[in-house]
C-alpha cells in the first residue's frame, strides 16, 4: 500500500499564500488540508464608524481583482439600508462596469494562471516565448476589459465614479460607441479562446456537491437576485447567513462554510449549473463546443465555465451599450440622501462566486456593524473535500503528478486567498 507526503509551500499562480499538505500512510489518508496561512484582515473593523458614503471606496481596496465587485456589493448593502433605489440607467451602467471586471479577471485566470499547466511550464513567462500569440491575445483582451472599467468607473482598478444611488460622472456616447466597436472586434480573440480550450485535455474527476449562486428570472445573474442551490433551496439575500454558516478550522486563518452538506461550491461553474438557460446564445454555443453541460460536477471545468462567461459578458456588454445609446445618456446627479438608521445586505456574483456585504448604519449615517463574506471562504471546505476524494484515485501516479493534480485542482477554483481571511463583526453575533 502506498505512502505519500505532499507539502506544497506556497501554491503558485493563485492570489495569496496557501499550502497543500497531504499525508498517506499505507494507503490510508491521514491528512488532507488546504492551509491558509495569511494574517487575518479586519475589513469589518475598518468600516465601523465610517460614513456610509465611504464604504464602497474602502471595501473596493479589499481586492485589486474584484474592486468593482466589492464596490457594487457595498453600494447594494448601503442602498438597501437607506431605502435608495438606483435608476435604470445606473443599474445598466453598473452591469456594464461589472462585465469589464469579470472579463479582466477570467482572462487573467484562464490564460496566465491555468494555461501554463497545460503547456508544461511553471508560469506565463515561458509562454511569452513559446506561444507569444496566446499571451498577446490575453493582453489585448485584458486591455479592453480594463478600459471598459476605466470608462464607466473612473479608472481601471478601485472605481471612483460609483456612489450611493448613482455615479459621480457618466460616460459619453462617443466613449460607449468606441467601446462597442472594440467589443465587436474582440469576438475574434474570444472565439480563439474557445478553440484553445477545446484543444486542452482537462483532468477527468467528478464529485457531487451542492452548487450555490444568485439567480434572476430574466438574466444571467451577476448583481443581486435570489440565493439558489442545485439541492433545491431558495432564499432571499438577507438570509445569507443561513447559507454560509461560517466556522473556524485549526489549519486556516480563513473560516470555512457549510450549508446542509459538508461543503458547497460557488463561482463560474456554480453559476453555469444554475443559470445556463440565461446565457447569451453565443455563450450557450461555446458551452456546447467545450462539452460543458449542466449539472457538471468536475471542479476542473470551472475554468471552462469562465471561458463561457467571457463569451457571455462580451455579448451582454454590447447589448447594454446598444440600449444605453438608444435611450441616450441622461444627465443624472447622485441623489441627495438623508442619513438615517438602517440595515441592509447586498450580494453580487464576483469572478470567484457569491460575495455578501451586510451593514448596520446609525442615525448619524455612520456604519455601526459590518460583515463581508468572500467567495473563497465559501469554497475552501469544498476544495478540501475534492482533495480527499481525488487523492485515493490517483495514488498510483508519481509524487510529482499527484502534486501537480492537487495544485491544478486548487488553481481551478481561482482562489483569492488574501481576501478570504476576514473576521465577522461581533455585533452581528
Amino acid at each position: 500500500m502506498p505512502t505519500l507526503q505532499v507539502d506544497v509551500h506556497h501554491i503558485t499562480r493563485v492570489e495569496g499564500h496557501g499550502n497543500i499538505v497531504v499525508d498517506v500512510e499505507n494507503g490510508d489518508l491521514k491528512r488532507c488540508e488546504l492551509q491558509v496561512v495569511e494574517t487575518p484582515r479586519f475589513f469589518e473593523a475598518m468600516l465601523r464608524g465610517r460614513p456610509y458614503s465611504e464604504a464602497s471606496h474602502i471595501t473596493s481596496r479589499i481586492c485589486g481583482i474584484c474592486a468593482v465587485g466589492h464596490a457594487t456589493t457595498s453600494l447594494q448593502a448601503t442602498e438597501a439600508a437607506l431605502g435608495v433605489v438606483p435608476s435604470d440607467q445606473t443599474q445598466r451602467l453598473r452591469k456594464l462596469n461589472f462585465h469589464g471586471e469579470i472579463l479582466d479577471s477570467h482572462i487573467l485566470h484562464v490564460y496566465m494562471l491555468v494555461a501554463p499547466d497545460f503547456f508544461g511550464v511553471g508560469s506565463v513567462f515561458p509562454l511569452a516565448t513559446s506561444h507569444p500569440e496566446l499571451v498577446l491575445r490575453a493582453l489585448r483582451m485584458k486591455k479592453l476589459a480594463g478600459d471598459l472599467c476605466a470608462t464607466i468607473g473612473g479608472r481601471h482598478t478601485h472605481p471612483l465614479a460609483l456612489t450611493v444611488g448613482g455615479f459621480t460622472h457618466l460616460p459619453t456616447a462617443d466613449q460607449l460607441e468606441q467601446l462597442r466597436t472594440r467589443l465587436e472586434a474582440v469576438r475574434q480573440d474570444v472565439d480563439a479562446t474557445v478553440e484553445l480550450f477545446q484543444s486542452l485535455k482537462l483532468p477527468v474527476f467528478e464529485r457531487e456537491t451542492e452548487y450555490i449562486a444568485l439567480r434572476q428570472p430574466d438574466e444571467y445573474a451577476f448583481i443581486g437576485g435570489t440565493i439558489t442551490t442545485t439541492d433545491g433551496f431558495e432564499m432571499p439575500i438577507s438570509a445569507y447567513r443561513q447559507v454560509t454558516n461560517e466556522f473556524l478550522v485549526p489549519h486556516s486563518t480563513a473560516k470555512h462554510t457549510r450549508h446542509h452538506r459538508e461543503s458547497y461550491m460557488v463561482g463560474a461553474l456554480a453559476r453555469f449549473n444554475l443559470n445556463h438557460d440565461k446565457l447569451h446564445p453565443r455563450a450557450q454555443a461555446a458551452a456546447t463546443a467545450l462539452g460543458l453541460k449542466p449539472i457538471c460536477t468536475n471542479p476542473y471545468m470551472n475554468s471552462v465555465a469562465q471561458v463561457v462567461e467571457i463569451v457571455h459578458c462580451v455579448e451582454d456588454a454590447i447589448t447594454l451599450i446598444d440600449t444605453l445609446l438608444e435611450r441616450g445618456i441622461a444627465p443624472e446627479a447622485p441623489p441627495v440622501i438623508e442619513a438615517r438608521a438602517g440595515e441592509g445586505v447586498g450580494a453580487c456574483e464576483v469572478p470567484r462566486g457569491t460575495l455578501y456585504h451586510h451593514y448596520q448604519i446609525g442615525d448619524d449615517g455612520r456604519i455601526t456593524a459590518a460583515n463581508c463574506i468572500i467567495p473563497t471562504n465559501q469554497n475552501l471546505a469544498n476544495i478540501e473535500a475534492d482533495m480527499r476524494a481525488l487523492v485515493p484515485r490517483i495514488l498510483g501516479r508519481s509524487p510529482d503528478d499527484i502534486r501537480l493534480a492537487l495544485e491544478m485542482l486548487v488553481r481551478a477554483y481561482d482562489p483569492c486567498i488574501s481576501c478570504s481571511t476576514h473576521m465577522l463583526d461581533v455585533r452581528f453575533e
